[in-house]
């Protein structure tokens, strides 16, 4: 019997793989991923999958071909695999409704956010950062898969704790910020962010790192000259027939 093929394209990562450690095959800057088949098609409608959270991620690790450790992909170049995915499971043009007005975008026309000049520059993803009004020095990171689901089950412990608690700006501090002043201990960090970490400064920091983030630019400017938006990924984004 003749070897069954399927197609598979490279993708670019916005991080150009420049975050990674020199070892990983992420940093490389690409990946290949292969198109959607029928067994794709049953992660998508796993009941269990989609009650439990893990329906994309199943999804993204049976399409991607290259051999990388998901847990260290950074969010944004998670994105841009999930947009890839969709292209290569259902076609380039996704529909969806805005202010109650419906757009059809060309997904494959969407490009990578300009590399900021100071991810060029960076190392093993740790950037240093003035906090404005306090004048605290801090290293940070740019969070990977594994850090979301930490702080994801973090957070979950915490509303065991107390029900009504609602600490996610802090918890996600906690797993950004490596360092405060030269001190790495996470105790320490986790006290400063507790008790010493200013709203503005929270605040200064969260645009920075906005700015800063690798990402895909979902940015939408209507063909009728009305205000840009950023395309909003919905229900019917890996399931149309929705």
């Amino acid at each position: 019997m003749s070897e069954f093929k399927i197609p598979t394209e490279t993708i670019e990562l916005p991080s150009k793989g420049l975050l990674y450690p020199s070892d990983s095959e992420l940093a490389k800057g690409v990946i290949e991923m292969k198109y959607m088949t029928a067994r794709e098609e049953d992660i998508l409608t796993n009941q269990s999958y989609i009650r439990n959270g893990t329906v994309l991620d199943k999804l993204m690790k049976s399409l991607i071909v290259t051999k990388i450790n998901y847990d260290e992909l950074l969010v944004g170049d998670k994105n841009a695999i999930m947009i890839a995915a969709r292209v290569l499971g259902y076609g380039k043009d996704y529909t969806f409704n805005h202010n109650n007005e419906s757009y059809t975008v060309d997904l494959s026309t969407l490009e990578n956010k300009p590399l900021h000049v100071d991810v060029e520059k960076c190392k093993n993803n740790e950037f240093s950062f003035e906090l404005p009004h306090s004048h605290n020095n801090i290293t940070f990171r740019l969070l990977t898969h594994k850090d979301e689901q930490d702080i994801n089950r973090e957070l979950e412990g915490l509303k065991k704790i107390n029900k009504d608690a609602s600490p996610e700006l802090s918890t996600r501090m906690k797993f950004i910020i490596t360092s405060v002043e030269g001190n790495r201990e996470k105790k320490d960090v986790r006290e400063f962010v507790d008790n010493y970490f200013l709203a503005k400064d929270s605040r200064a920091l969260r645009e920075y790192i906005k700015e800063l983030q690798p990402d895909v630019d979902m940015s939408y400017f209507p063909s009728d000259g009305g205000s840009g938006f950023n395309i909003p990924v919905g229900v019917s984004f890996f399931w149309p027939d929705l």
